[in-house]
C-alpha cells in the first residue's frame, strides 16, 4: 500500500475527467447541470464544465472540499451525423479490421506475428474484391450483358433501351454496354477511396503529445520510483500506435487500386474471348499488365505492417499516387479495348462470375484456416483459459466479415436479379439471374440458422436454471432469508443471469464460424459439381431431399435479399430518426475503437482522435496547475480513459488515478483482445498508473472485474460487487422500490463517491500553482474555446 497523502481538504487542486461510454451522453447529464460550457474541444469533440466552474483554477478555495468535475463528450464521433448510419454497409470491413488486433499475446515470435498481420490484410483485401465483383457482376453481368441483351428484359426497362442489342443502337454492342455499365463499380471504388481519405483528416489525423510533439518538460518534476524505467512499454503505450497514417495511406493505395484492378479484369476477361489477330496480342497486353499491377498490390499489402514504437510521419507519396492512377488507366485502357467493334459478337448466358466467386470464396477459407493455424502456434506457449476460444476468436471473426460480405454481395446481386427479372414464367425459373454459386450460399443459410437453435436452446435452459439457483444467493446478500419476496429475488436473479449471458458469446461466434466455413466448402463443391441451382441440381433424387433443396434455395434467396434490404433499410431510417442513429452509434462505438490497421475502408477509428484528447488534457492540466487527477471512464469511457492513461508520460501518470466503473477492459477486451488487454497488460496498467480502482456489478451485462490482484504493496484493484438494487425492498431511505440498473448510473451508488474519495486522498498533493499562460495557449489547455 502506497503511503497515505494528505485528504482532499488539503490536498490542493483535482480534477475530476469523466468520460462516458456507449451510446452516447450530453454534457449536462455527465455534470447533472444544465448551464454547461465547451472550454476546450469542437463540435465533434469537446471538454465541458459547468458555468459556475469555468474559472476554478483562479479560486481553489472554492474546491478544497470537491475536485472540479469536467465531461470529455465523443458521442459525435460515432453517432452525429445522420450519413454515418450508411456506414453500416462496411460492417464487414470493420469486422476483419478486428481480427488484426485479435492475435494472442506472444514474446519472442515476431514472424509469427508478421505473419498473422499479413494474413488478416490478405482477408480484408478479398472483401474489398468482393465487394467490388458484387459490384460488377450487378451492372456488367445482371445490367449490361443479361437485361440489355434479352429482348424482353430490355423492353421491360425502359431506361436500358438505348442499350437494347435488338434496336441495334452505337451502345448495343456487348463491349460498349460493358464498358458503360463499368462506370459503376469504378464509381463505387472511388467513392470509398474519397470516404477513407476524408475520414482519416477528420477522425485519426491527430498526433499524440509524444515525440517531437510532446509538450515542455513539466516543471518541479517529483523523484522518479524505483522501477519506474524497468517496466517495458506497452503496446497501447507507444506513440504511434494512435497514429498509423502511413500504413493507412499504404492499404487506401492498394485497396483502390485493387477495386480498379477488378473492374479491368471482369471487363477484359468478358471482351478478350473474341479477339483474334492484333486484337488478341492488344488483350493479352493488357492482361500481362494487369498481372503485373496485381502483384504489386499483393507486395504492397504484405510488405510492411504498422509501425508503433515511433510516430510514422513518412508517406510513400510516389505509391500513395502512382498505384490507383496506374490501375486507373489500365481501367481505361481496357474500356476502350471492349468497345471495339466486334460484328458477330452477341451476349448469351453469364459472364464467368461463377469462377471468380469461388475463387474468392477458396482463397478466404484457405486464409482463415491459416489464420487459425497461427494463432494456435501464438497461443501455445502462453495459454490463458479466459482468452476467447482459446486465441481463435481472430480466424472466427474473419470467418463472420467473410460470411457478412457473401450475405450482402449475394442480396445485392440477387435483388437486383429478381427486379429486372420481373414475375417470369411459372415453374420456367428467373431468366435473368446472378452465378449459381451465390444461389448455393443463400441455400446454406436456412441450415445455418437450424444449426444454432441447439446452442440458443441451450442458453436460455442455462439462463432459467441459473435464475433459479442464485434465488437463495440474492437472498443472502441482502440478509431478507427471513422475509424473502419471491418476485423481487426473482427479478434481481433473473438479472444476473441474463447478464452472465455476454460470457457466452465466444461459443455463438465459434458455432457460428465453423459452420459458416464447412457450409461455404460445401456450397461451392455443389455449384462446381452441378453447375446448376440446388433446386434443380437434385431433380431425380428422393422426392423429400429434392423438396428440402427448393424450399432451401426458395427461403434463403429471400433472407439474403431481405438482410440487405434490411441493412439499407436500418441506414435510411437512421438518417431520419436520432433515436435509430444513437442505436447504430453503439455499434460503431464497439467495433471502431481500434485503428484501420488490415482495413482502409473501415469506417474510422474514433480513438484516434479521441485518445490523443484526453491525453493532451490531462498533460496540459497537471502541467499548468501541478494538481491531482482522476480519470472516470464509464463503459466504453473506460477503455479510452486506459489507453490515454498509457500515453501519458511517468511524469504525469505519478499525478493521475484511475476510476472505471461497468467496464469491459477484461471482460470484453481481455478476453478478446488478449494481446493489448490480456491479464498482463491489465497488470502492467495497475503499476504504472498511481492508483486504480474498478466498480462492478453482477446484473451489469457489459462490465465486470479487471481481475488484478494486489500486488508490490497495491490494493487489488476490483473492490466488492456493487448490490443492485441498492435495496431489497422498502425501507425508511428508500421508500421506493429500486430499479435495477444494470450497466446504468454508478454514480448513483454511495461507494463511487467513496471509491473516487479514496483515490484523491492516494494521490500526492498538489505542486505550487504556477501559471504558463505562452504554453497554455500553445497547446490549447487554458480552460476556454476560442470562440
Amino acid at each position: 500500500m502506497s503511503p497515505a497523502t494528505p485528504a482532499p481538504e488539503t490536498g490542493g487542486a483535482a480534477l475530476e475527467l469523466l468520460v462516458h461510454g456507449v451510446g452516447g451522453a450530453t454534457p449536462q447529464d455527465m455534470l447533472d447541470d444544465p448551464r454547461t460550457v465547451r472550454v476546450t474541444g469542437d463540435r465533434t469533440a469537446a471538454v465541458h464544465r459547468r458555468a459556475e466552474d469555468l474559472d476554478a483554477e483562479d479560486h481553489p478555495e472554492r474546491y478544497a472540499a470537491r475536485p472540479v468535475p469536467e465531461a470529455y463528450c465523443w458521442s459525435n464521433l460515432t453517432s452525429g451525423d445522420g450519413a454515418r448510419a450508411l456506414w453500416l454497409l462496411l460492417l464487414p470491413f470493420m469486422v476483419a479490421n478486428l481480427a488484426h488486433w485479435m492475435r494472442p499475446p506472444t514474446v519472442g515470435r515476431p514472424g509469427l506475428v508478421r505473419l498473422y498481420g499479413v494474413l488478416v490484410r490478405l482477408v480484408a483485401l478479398t472483401l474489398t474484391v468482393l465487394l467490388t465483383a458484387a459490384a460488377c457482376e450487378v451492372a456488367l453481368d445482371l445490367t449490361a450483358w443479361q437485361c440489355a441483351g434479352t429482348a424482353a428484359c430490355a423492353d421491360a426497362s425502359s431506361w436500358l433501351g438505348f442499350l437494347a442489342a435488338d434496336r441495334g443502337g452505337w451502345w448495343s454492342s456487348p463491349g460498349r454496354r460493358l464498358a458503360l455499365a463499368a462506370l459503376v463499380p469504378t464509381a463505387l471504388v472511388g467513392l470509398l477511396w474519397y470516404l477513407s481519405n476524408r475520414t482519416w483528416s477528420a477522425y485519426e489525423a491527430q498526433r499524440p503529445p509524444a515525440g517531437h510533439d510532446a509538450p515542455a518538460p513539466e516543471p518541479r518534476p517529483a523523484a522518479p520510483e524505483a522501477g519506474a524505467d524497468e517496466e517495458p512499454r506497452p503496446a497501447l503505450g507507444r506513440p504511434g500506435f494512435w497514429y498509423g497514417r502511413r500504413l493507412v495511406a499504404r492499404l487506401r493505395a492498394a485497396h483502390t487500386a485493387a477495386g480498379f484492378l477488378t473492374v479491368a479484369a471482369a471487363l477484359g476477361t468478358a471482351t478478350a474471348r473474341h479477339d483474334t489477330g492484333a486484337r488478341a496480342a492488344f488483350g493479352l497486353a493488357l492482361q500481362g499488365a494487369l498481372v503485373t499491377l496485381c502483384a504489386v498490390v499483393l507486395w504492397v499489402v504484405c510488405r510492411r505492417g504498422r509501425s508503433e514504437r515511433r510516430l510514422d510521419l513518412r508517406v510513400e507519396r510516389a505509391l500513395v499516387s502512382w498505384l490507383p492512377g496506374s490501375a486507373l488507366a489500365l481501367l481505361a485502357l481496357t474500356a476502350l479495348y471492349a468497345g471495339w467493334s466486334r460484328p458477330g459478337w452477341v451476349s448469351a448466358g453469364t459472364l464467368p462470375g461463377d469462377a471468380v466467386f469461388g475463387a474468392l470464396t477458396l482463397a478466404q477459407g484457405g486464409l482463415v484456416v491459416a489464420l487459425g493455424v497461427v494463432a494456435l502456434l501464438l497461443q501455445r506457449p502462453r495459454r490463458d483459459p479466459r482468452t476467447a476460444l482459446r486465441g481463435l476468436g481472430g480466424p472466427a471473426v474473419a470467418m463472420l466479415a467473410c460470411a457478412l460480405a457473401g450475405v450482402m454481395s449475394g442480396g445485392v446481386a440477387q435483388r437486383v436479379a429478381d427486379w429486372l427479372d420481373g414475375p417470369g414464367a411459372a415453374g420456367q425459373g428467373p431468366r435473368i439471374g446472378p452465378p449459381v454459386l451465390l444461389s448455393w450460399q443463400a441455400s446454406v443459410i436456412p441450415v445455418l440458422l437450424l444449426l444454432l437453435l441447439a446452442p440458443a436452446a441451450l442458453l436460455v435452459v442455462r439462463t432459467l436454471l441459473t435464475a433459479r439457483r442464485l434465488r437463495p444467493v440474492v437472498e443472502a446478500d441482502y440478509d431478507a432469508t427471513d422475509a424473502p419476496d419471491p418476485v423481487r429475488t426473482g427479478q434481481i436473479a433473473a438479472g444476473r443471469a441474463r447478464a452472465a449471458l455476454t460470457d457466452s458469446a465466444p461459443v455463438l461466434v465459434g458455432v457460428v464460424s465453423g459452420a459458416t466455413l464447412l457450409l461455404g466448402a460445401g456450397s461451392v463443391a455443389g455449384a462446381w459439381a452441378s453447375g446448376n441451382v440446388p433446386g434443380r441440381a437434385f431433380d431425380g433424387a428422393h422426392p423429400a431431399l429434392a423438396s428440402a433443396a427448393s424450399a432451401a434455395q426458395a427461403l434463403g434467396s429471400w433472407m439474403v435479399g431481405f438482410g440487405f434490404l434490411l441493412f439499407v433499410t436500418w441506414g435510411r431510417r437512421a438518417y431520419k430518426d436520432a433515436s435509430a442513429r444513437r442505436t447504430i452509434g453503439i455499434l460503431w462505438d464497439v467495433g471502431t475503437f481500434w485503428p484501420r490497421a488490415a482495413h482502409p475502408f473501415a469506417p474510422p477509428c474514433y480513438a484516434e482522435r479521441a485518445v490523443p484528447d484526453l491525453t493532451w488534457r490531462m498533460s496540459s492540466w497537471t502541467r499548468r496547475t501541478g494538481g491531482r487527477l482522476v480519470i472516470s471512464g464509464h463503459s466504453q469511457g473506460s477503455v479510452l480513459a486506459a489507453a490515454a492513461v498509457w500515453q501519458l508520460a511517468p511524469t504525469t501518470r505519478r499525478r493521475v488515478a484511475l476510476l472505471t466503473y461497468g467496464s469491459p477492459l477484461e471482460r470484453l477486451y481481455g478476453r478478446w483482445f488478449p494481446a493489448y488487454f490480456g491479464p498482463e497488460a491489465l497488470r502492467a496498467l495497475h503499476r504504472t498508473v498511481h492508483c486504480w480502482s474498478n466498480l462492478h456489478r453482477a446484473t451489469d451485462p457489459i462490465g465486470g472485474p479487471v481481475r488484478v490482484p494486489a500486488e508490490d504493496g497495491r490494493p487489488a484493484v476490483d473492490g466488492d460487487v456493487l448490490l443492485d438494487p441498492v435495496a431489497y425492498g422498502r425501507t425508511r431511505e428508500h421508500p421506493l422500490p429500486e430499479p435495477i440498473l444494470g450497466h446504468s448510473d454508478y454514480q448513483a451508488d454511495p461507494a463511487f463517491a467513496d471509491r473516487r474519495s479514496g483515490l484523491l486522498d492516494r494521490l500526492p498533493p498538489a505542486l505550487p500553482h504556477q501559471r504558463e499562460p505562452n504554453d497554455a495557449d500553445r497547446h490549447g489547455s487554458s480552460g476556454r474555446s476560442s470562440e
